[in-house]
């Protein structure tokens, strides 16, 4: 593959900087008054020298907590907003010029926003997605029976929007987006308030669509197990700055430092363990506790050496708790 066919089956930012400029008055008719002649200016950096690089057929996890900037950045891959500094090559596109070859090339579904016509069947939002960007009969024949057999829709379609169910919605909303073969997808906490169930069908016809058609998906996401399930590669964000780009379970392990392990004895025990645990429960025939990951091997090893156990499972420390400490880490 030469060099300009590889530029162009990659998303590639360099420098990328958004700085939004909005105004500040003090409250009351005197501040409103002051406003008019002295505006206060106020700047705020959503995104800082952002340099990316995702290859055809990727599947990245973009992850951060509120006001990171991943939105901003999503929104500046799209187009929608343009950036202050810096170079953006979607697919060999640049966004912001808003092509309309670059906009069937993308499509964006987040979960908390519809583009579903809500008293209307989910079929004629399809058919008006159908003119808009002029896919021929057999091509949409096609999408549409290859999409509703993954997600168990046929008997879906005719039934006003409104009338569907939440996890229903978003398939409909997921169908919707993928019409046009879109060679990257975008999609923004797309299961949002579903059950476990829903989740799980959601994230089988990501990976699915991910694999058969080659489509990138780029997934941001506050539910980890969506993250984990999914995506081989993270990238973290926080104020505006990238502070990871890699494997996710390379992230997680780095940052998890706790085992939390139970056991179950087969008689009354009493423990007596010199090296450092935080007791979670303490009986005289269960034990549970929180212990340094280097340090469980031998915990373990005392504890069967001097106790008659009957049963042992040791869990990694919560994903929650890891997260927060990824978000919270300093900056290298």
């Amino acid at each position: 593959m030469n060099d300009v066919q590889k530029i162009t089956d990659q998303i590639v930012t360099h420098d990328l900087t958004k700085v939004y400029r909005t105004f500040q008055k003090e409250a009351g008719f005197k501040g409103s008054i002051q406003s008019l002649i002295r505006r206060q200016t106020v700047e705020k950096t959503a995104i800082r020298k952002f340099d990316l690089s995702i290859d055809k057929g990727e599947f990245v996890g973009l992850i951060g907590p509120n006001g990171a900037g991943k939105t901003t950045l999503i929104k500046m891959l799209t187009g929608i907003i343009h950036p202050t500094e810096g170079e953006v090559t979607v697919f060999g596109f640049t966004p912001y010029q808003l092509k309309d070859d670059f906009k069937k090339n993308f499509a964006v579904v987040m979960g908390q926003k519809s583009q579903l016509w809500w008293d209307l069947p989910a079929e004629d939002s399809f058919l008006l997605n159908k003119a808009l960007y002029g896919i021929p009969d057999p091509e949409y024949r096609q999408s549409l029976g290859f999409f509703s057999e993954l997600l168990g829709i046929s008997g879906l379609v005719k039934i006003p929007v409104r009338n569907l169910s939440l996890g229903e919605r978003m398939k409909m909303e997921l169908v919707l987006a993928l019409l046009h073969n879109p060679r990257v997808l975008f999609l923004d906490e797309p299961t949002i308030g579903m059950d476990a169930v829903a989740q799980k069908q959601i994230r089988q016809f990501l990976k699915e669509i991910n694999e058969a058609k080659g489509v990138t998906i780029i997934l941001t996401s506050h539910y980890m197990e969506d993250i984990k399930h999914l995506c081989k590669r993270t990238i973290v964000v926080r104020n505006g700055i990238k502070i990871y780009d890699g494997d996710l379970a390379a992230l997680l392990d780095k940052y998890r430092n706790y085992r939390i392990i139970s056991i179950s004895f087969e008689t009354a025990a009493d423990l007596n363990i010199e090296m450092p645990v935080e007791w979670l429960e303490k009986g005289p025939y269960k034990a549970v506790f929180k212990v340094p990951k280097e340090e469980a091997k031998a915990v373990l090893y005392h504890i069967m050496a001097n106790q008659e156990v009957e049963d042992i499972r040791i869990e990694d420390e919560d994903l929650g708790g890891v997260v927060e400490k990824i978000y919270t880490a300093e900056v290298r």
